[in-house]
Formats: structure tokens, C-alpha cells, sequence
């Protein structure tokens, strides 16, 4: 009798002990920790996954720095959104041999927008992104104007524009996160991709008899596997800066650098960190039966860590009257460790119309559901420390 209690005092030590180490294993601040970033030369950096707008790393990323040619990343989308790209664009003195980089254009020499963009964006021309901003806004002025408006749209709180090019200008910069979030908007944007992400561009010139030819000075385009885009920059005031981006399995990266001495191979280490660490993952379909004949009108992705994954919650809150176009009745949030990352809409399934529905699913960057009193949360089976702590309360018990 006394070996039997003796026993089962050692079992319930051993299973004691077991349910600390295992504890201390699974516990919230291993399984939460950030993956560990790269070691970086750049005074600012950071990274971001396009399709969700999720920052993924940032290093300074809200210190205000000059950003030289980096800019031109806004001249590019301004443009392209104000603009006609047929347009022909006329030289004029104020774009006539602009200091820097150029792509040498003459007065008075015309060429159509679309292919002054690549030359902007291939070859960095100060004197296209001069001649871009007095045709799309009237004046240098006016366009800048624009500028500034689409950085206050985008929710870039630590940028201004002084000019369309980047030559060094008190009052003209912006910072890591607003350029990738800038960058995640405008690799959106059909045109704007194609054009980064070109090696070399032909275009008419008029004034010999040879094409212009210009080389993408972006070297990543060649040294990174998937690599496809987007802008280099430098003044001897902002340095070496960067804005780099890669596409692998489908999920599309941003990295930006300002003054980065060693910017090549730190991009390759950061696009790699991310790939690595933050697969863009499907959280819920388009067209996903849910319950009560209610279908998702759209998909949801979002760059995660695999322990993050395990941390989802998606909540339907229904609308109360069904007046909603196209059998619209609601939507469902999702969230990440408590905080809405995102809404996908839902609709009746009978009038449901992908085609005409015009609306999706909404990243913010930043089973059973309920109804529209009564919202029921969907957690991924991750909890794993409170699964364990039930399992081992029920192993020594019985033991007990």
C-alpha cells in the first residue's frame, strides 16, 4: 500500500515536470518572437509585402531622410493616374539639360509620355521627370502640388515633395515605410510594373539616326532570381537608396534602403528574410460557402508568420436590412491577434455576381458564424498552451 502511494506520488511529479518543460517550450513569447531580422548597413529600411500592404520589417522606418531619385517612384504614378499616355511631351528650358542624370533630351523635342516614363524610370531622368510635371500639371509647381496631394491620399505622414526628380531640396524627403508603402500602391498599377520591371527600353529619337536605348540601372533586375523592379536613387547628401522588389510563388516584396552603402547585397538578405519568414497566405477564398447560403465575395491573403497563422480570427457582422446591391449582407473581419487586418464582403449566394459586385477585400496596414447581433469567432486551432495545459490537468488528475 505505502509503495503503491509512493508510486503514484513519483507519477504525478513526473507529469508535473513534463507539463513545466513543455510549457516553458510553447510558451507565448517563444512561439510570438519576430523571426531575426539581417544585419544591414542602411541608416533607414524597410519591407513590405505588396499584395497585403503589410510592413514586415522596419529599421528607422519613420525617420525623415532625403530620398533622391526615389521620388521619382511618385512622379511615375502621378503621372500615370493624371495623365494620357499617348500625349506628346514637349521639351521645354526648364527640362532642357537638367542637372544629373539625364537621358539628353533637346529643346523643343517631342515625345510621347509613356516613353519619356521609361526613360524617367530606366534611366533616372532629371530632365523627363521636368518635362513629365510641367505637361501633367501645368508647371513644375503643379505637379508638385499633385504630388503632395497623393502622398496626403495614401496616408504618407512623413513625406514631401519639393520637386518631381529628387535633386536635393530642403523640405523635400520621406522615410522607409511611407516609400513602401508608396511603392506596395504604385506596383499595383499595371503600367508602373511593367515599366520597372523592363531590362531595356527602345523609343524613336528624332534627332539622330538611332534609337534611344536605355539600360534599367537597376542591377537587382539581373542578381536576384525573380527580382522585378523598382528605382535607384543618389545625391551627395541622401547617398546610396534603393527601392528594390521580387516576386516568388506569387507573393510580391518591396525592400527600400536609404543611405546604404552596401544596398545590393542588403536587399538580397532582407527580400530573402521576408520570403522566408512571411509566406503570403490564403485566409479565405473567393466564392467560400459559409453558412445559410452566404458566399465570400472576394479572397483574402496576407503575409504571415507560421505562428501567426495559428493566431487568425474572422468574425461576420451581418447587416440588418437586405437592401445591399447585389444580395450584399455583410462582411467578415479578420484579425490577428485581436487587431482587424482586413474585411472580405459576403453576399446572398442566389444574387451573388463576382463581375458586378465592385467590392473586394480590404487589407488593413496596417465554420460557424454569427449574426448580425451575435458575432461568433473562428479561432485556428493554435492555443496550443492552453490545449496542454487542459491535457496535462487531465493526465494528472488520473493519475491523482
Amino acid at each position: 500500500m505505502r509503495k503503491s502511494t509512493s508510486d503514484r506520488r513519483f507519477r504525478t511529479f513526473c507529469s508535473f515536470l513534463a507539463a513545466v518543460l513543455l510549457l516553458s517550450w510553447l510558451s507565448p513569447q517563444a512561439v510570438q518572437a519576430a523571426p531575426a531580422a539581417p544585419s544591414i548597413h542602411a541608416q533607414a529600411a524597410a519591407v513590405i509585402d505588396v499584395t497585403s500592404g503589410r510592413l514586415l520589417y522596419s529599421q528607422h522606418g519613420d525617420e525623415p531622410l532625403p530620398i533622391a531619385s526615389l521620388t521619382k517612384i511618385m512622379t511615375a504614378i502621378v503621372a500615370i493616374e493624371h495623365g494620357k499616355l499617348s500625349d506628346t511631351v514637349t521639351v521645354g528650358r526648364n527640362a532642357f539639360a537638367k542637372e544629373g542624370s539625364s537621358i539628353y533630351l533637346h529643346l523643343g523635342e517631342e515625345m510621347s509620355l509613356e516613353n519619356m516614363l521609361y526613360g524617367l524610370m530606366l534611366r533616372s531622368g532629371n530632365d523627363a521627370a521636368s518635362a513629365i510635371a510641367e505637361h501633367v500639371g501645368g508647371s513644375e509647381e503643379g505637379f508638385v502640388y499633385l504630388m503632395n496631394e497623393k502622398a496626403k491620399l495614401l496616408g504618407l505622414t512623413h513625406t514631401h515633395f519639393q520637386n518631381p526628380h529628387g535633386l536635393d531640396a530642403k523640405g523635400h524627403y520621406s522615410t522607409a515605410n511611407d516609400l513602401a508603402k508608396l511603392t506596395s500602391y504604385a506596383l499595383k498599377n499595371p503600367l508602373f510594373k511593367e515599366i520597372v520591371r523592363t531590362p531595356s527600353k527602345t523609343a524613336p529619337n528624332p534627332n539622330d539616326p538611332w534609337d534611344y536605348k536605355w539600360l534599367n540601372k537597376n542591377k537587382m533586375l539581373r542578381f536576384y532570381d525573380g527580382a522585378d523592379g523598382v528605382k535607384t536613387g543618389y545625391t551627395k547628401i541622401a547617398k546610396r537608396c534603393l527601392v528594390s522588389s521580387a516576386t516568388r510563388s506569387g507573393q510580391q516584396l518591396a525592400v527600400v534602403t536609404l543611405n546604404d552603402g552596401d544596398d545590393w547585397n542588403d536587399h538580397r538578405k532582407l527580400l530573402d528574410y521576408g520570403f522566408a519568414n512571411y509566406p503570403l497566405t490564403t485566409l479565405i477564398g473567393e466564392g467560400q460557402m459559409i453558412e445559410n447560403g452566404l458566399i465570400t465575395g472576394a479572397e483574402f491573403k496576407y503575409a504571415l508568420t507560421s505562428e501567426e497563422a495559428g493566431q487568425i480570427e474572422r468574425r461576420l457582422k451581418l447587416t440588418t436590412a437586405r437592401t445591399g446591391s447585389f444580395g450584399y449582407r455583410g462582411k467578415i473581419s479578420v484579425l490577428l491577434k485581436g487587431e482587424e487586418i482586413g474585411t472580405v464582403p459576403v453576399y446572398d449566394k442566389v444574387s451573388y455576381n463576382p463581375s458586378r459586385s465592385g467590392v473586394g477585400s480590404e487589407p488593413k496596414t496596417g465554420g460557424a458564424f454569427g449574426s448580425a447581433s451575435e458575432q461568433k469567432v473562428i479561432r485556428l486551432p493554435s492555443n496550443w498552451t492552453g490545449a496542454l495545459k487542459k491535457v496535462l490537468r487531465s493526465l494528472l488528475f488520473d493519475v491523482q
